[in-house]
């Protein structure tokens, strides 16, 4: 069984927190919410499905929030070439770095042949470019200072998709601590920017740049003043000036700050919904329906039939025989009421799916 659940973003209305009445919250400010503070500052060691990245980085494109189409974000556009295997993409013109240094094709060529393409910097972004049945990775070159070219061994249609994952990092602040080594011969860079960092020595080019971090308690963002992206009439974007990103972990407590005030946002929780929806009014706030979502929930079973170095099984006999047996798992894929769990438990909210694609 597979379940794709609908994401549903609940938004109040100006609502702030006590202990953060203070001059700033004259700027205009969105009070959201983690359940689990930043592990790390630094983008490409992250392993954690929470952190700051999403507000301070960007990269060349951008994927649509609402169809999921890709969008410009870094680079204004690209073009592939005949064979597909070329792709060039042209940044946008006067891009710069939340400290104002010039982003350009270098650092581009710098974040990934120096850093994701780097087999002394252990990142889960380089499985990101490995490149069709042989695994290789694209090459890339600058062209000049907007525009670099990635050579790619084969056709691979989800490579533009991936380079929005991969962030573009800033070479004139990173650059130092990739070249030069610790007294173990590893790259500095892998204890650079961990949380231990000051904020405002991050360098990004996302809509945000952190100003400050209590641990365990929030972070708190400003915009930043150099981010490219502006409305029809010249207006900066984004309009939302100040955030701050409470750490809350239990999703109780996070309900609980939601309705007392002290929180701007919360995503529902399928028990959450009930109660919220007959309290928007009075609450005067509202639900918002965000579509469904990547994630999936599943049933999987342990095809493991290796042995220990003992020569024991990992998975008992019995059931190892029953797992590895096709009708069974047919038989409890029908046996599910997939449909029924769908409505009694996330309120009709999913869409049910056949495969994980």
């Amino acid at each position: 069984m597979a379940l794709s659940l609908s994401c549903i973003l609940l938004l109040a209305v100006a609502c702030s927190p006590n202990q953060l009445n203070t001059k700033a919250t004259q700027e205009t400010q969105l009070v959201l919410v983690t359940p689990s503070e930043p592990s790390t500052f630094n983008y490409p060691l992250n392993q954690s499905p929470y952190g700051v990245f999403s507000f301070l980085y960007e990269g060349l494109v951008a994927v649509n929030g609402v169809t999921g189409a890709l969008e410009p974000a870094l680079a204004e556009s690209w073009e592939f070439s005949p064979d597909l295997q070329r792709i060039v993409f042209t940044l946008r013109e006067g891009l710069k770095w939340s400290d104002g240094q010039p982003l350009t094709a270098d650092d581009v060529i710098f974040t990934y042949r120096d850093i994701y393409l780097n087999p002394k910097i252990p990142t889960v972004y380089r499985d990101f470019l490995r490149i069709g049945n042989t695994r290789t990775f694209p090459s890339l070159q600058k062209l000049d200072e907007r525009r670099v070219e990635f050579t790619l061994p084969e056709p691979f249609t989800p490579f533009l998709r991936y380079t929005n994952r991969l962030v573009i990092l800033p070479a004139h602040a990173l650059r130092s601590s990739v070249e030069s080594t610790d007294a173990n011969g590893n790259p500095q860079f892998l204890a650079t920017w961990g949380t231990d960092t000051a904020p405002n020595q991050i360098v990004g080019n996302g809509p945000y740049q952190m100003v400050s971090y209590s641990p365990s308690e929030r972070v708190i963002f400003q915009r930043n003043p150099y981010y490219w992206r502006s409305d029809a009439q010249g207006n900066p974007q984004p309009y939302i000036e100040r955030l701050v990103l409470q750490v809350i972990e239990s999703t109780d407590n996070q309900l609980i700050r939601f309705r007392s005030g002290d929180l701007d946002s919360i995503q529902v929780t399928s028990e959450a919904f009930g109660l919220l929806k007959r309290e928007s009014k009075r609450g005067q706030y509202t639900i918002y329906n965000g579509g469904t979502e990547a994630g999936i929930r599943f049933v999987g079973f342990n095809l493991n039939q290796a042995r220990n170095e003992r020569g024991e099984p990992f998975v008992d006999p019995i059931k190892s025989r029953w797992f590895n047996t096709l009708a069974f798992r047919q038989a409890v894929a029908y046996a599910l009421n997939r449909e029924r769990i769908k409505n009694n438990i996330y309120r009709g909210l999913g869409e049910l799916q056949h495969s994980p694609l």
